[in-house]
């Protein structure tokens, strides 16, 4: 972003323009020789062509260090000609100086104009001589442009120095705004990726794992009960158009296939009943009925932990019962999944995704889910969810 000092420039532009063509013609309307005339005239058109061809960009900082310098040694060259060969001219230091503070540095250009300053009273005493009359007049009228020359320059190169800072720290901004809506994208991938891995984790890859362990069974009874391996071909079938509905609702981006095909209270008793076909254990379940009006986000993080937590007991707890209770209390509703299985330390490190993802989903909800669990004595999956 350019400076304000920089978008507004075209005020000094005037200010120059209106200057240069006063001085010009005071020196043209002077009773000085037309030689001087001419020559101070052309050092005053050489120092508005030396502001238009590179003044412009050396003001805005635009070349090098050494281009400033002679952009501002030139036109002190052209001044100090102007002065000595008409010392009418010596109103150009009104934009001469000015141009050397937007130019340089405060020192340097303090410096420079000091000097300039300084050869007008010497211009004119060069051609006048010296008189005690115009001493006492000049010499105070030096301090005083001096002094107002600094204070006006100082103002300038602060404005300047101010203007661009505040630039350099809009446009440090827009980049860190630029960072952060980077990082924003880059997080909400993240977010998603591991959505749709817990999505993966819950639905296909339990899938196919109950299609591996239907397939073993089927094996297993191929030759010695004929009946049961065609039972467990049909579930394997069924299990197998399950899980391409999930991988179709989930790349439409929709709701569950078991919530899309009815109540969260029916699609659990549906993972039940599957679970009580695919094993021997005792299988039971309870419900508040009615439940509350559950959002569709909280019904699937429902639907989603009861299936890891029933998935786990089928593949590590060796339990011969379940029990599945769902409850509404003081606006939170509870799903309950426990088994006598072996249960297991669940203050150890673990390596899947089950626990960890069911708890990323209860808290992206504002739920909570909690695991109570020793060997030998069962485990207890606990999920809270806010109604």
């Amino acid at each position: 972003m350019r400076p304000a000092w920089q978008r507004f420039h075209w005020l000094w532009d005037v200010v120059f323009c209106i200057a240069y063509a006063g001085t010009l013609v005071y020196v043209l309307l002077d009773d000085a020789a037309p030689a001087a005339k001419l020559v101070a005239g052309a050092a005053l058109t050489g120092i508005a062509l030396a502001y238009l061809l590179e003044g412009r960009r050396s003001l805005f900082r635009e070349g090098s260090d050494t281009r400033r310098w002679l952009f501002a040694g030139v036109i002190l060259l052209l001044i100090a000609v102007a002065m000595f060969a008409d010392s009418t001219a010596s109103f150009g230091l009104f934009i001469v100086c000015p141009l050397v503070y937007m130019t340089l540095d405060f020192k340097p250009a303090a410096g420079l104009t000091s000097v300039a300053i300084v050869l007008s009273p010497v211009a004119s005493i060069t051609r006048q001589g010296i008189e005690p009359p115009v001493l006492r007049f000049l010499v105070p009228m030096i301090v005083i442009l001096l002094f107002f020359s600094m204070l006006t320059g100082r103002y300038i190169t602060g404005i300047i120095e101010e203007s661009s800072a505040r630039a350099e720290l809009i446009t440090r901004l827009e980049t860190s705004q630029a960072e952060v809506a980077r990082l924003s994208r880059e997080a909400g991938t993240a977010a998603e990726r591991e959505r749709l891995a817990r999505e993966i984790h819950d639905t296909l890859a339990q899938g196919f794992a109950s299609i591996v362990a239907l397939t073993q069974a089927i094996e297993s009874e191929l030759d010695t009960d004929p009946a049961a391996a065609r039972r467990h071909l049909e579930l394997t079938a069924r299990t197998a158009r399950e899980n391409l509905g999930e991988a179709r609702a989930m790349v439409a981006a929709l709701a569950p296939a078991d919530l899309t095909a009815g109540s969260l209270e029916e699609a659990l008793r549906r993972l039940l009943d599957r679970l009580a076909e695919e094993h021997t254990m005792a299988v039971s379940y309870e419900v508040d009925s009615p439940l509350p009006t559950l959002p569709t986000a909280v019904e699937v993080v429902l639907l989603r932990s009861a299936q890891e937590a029933l998935t786990n007991v089928r593949k590590h707890a060796s339990a011969s019962s379940v029990l599945v209770r769902v409850s509404a209390v003081d606006g939170w509703v509870r799903l309950l999944v426990h088994d006598d299985g072996t249960g297991f330390d669940p203050a150890a490190p673990a390596d899947g995704f089950g626990l960890r993802g069911m708890r990323s989903r209860a808290e992206q909800i504002g739920g909570r889910l909690s695991v109570r669990s020793g060997h030998s004595k069962g485990t207890d999956v606990e999920l809270e969810v806010p109604a």
